[in-house]
């Protein structure tokens, strides 16, 4: 079941957004939608290329490996 949202935008970004929706030929609410959900599915994957830079980090791999023993066994303070 879809859901009503309402939005302000100033002017300038209005006209933007509505700008950018009109040359991808799609409603105003679409584009938005669309927008936003590219943006958390960003935060929510890591690309490659980071994940590689992840991998190589030995010191972070190495915090990440103490941090889950300590929350394992239920040490230091998880906010």
């Amino acid at each position: 079941m879809t859901k009503m949202v309402t939005l302000r935008l100033n002017d300038k970004v209005y006209n933007r957004f509505k700008d950018l929706a009109e040359h991808d030929n799609r409603p105003l609410s679409n584009f938005i939608e669309t927008a936003a959900l590219r943006f958390v599915e960003e935060l929510e994957h890591v690309d490659e290329f980071e994940m590689a830079e992840i991998q190589n980090n030995a010191n972070l791999n190495s915090s990440i490996k103490n941090g889950l023993r300590d929350a394992k066994a239920k040490r230091g303070q998880f906010a």
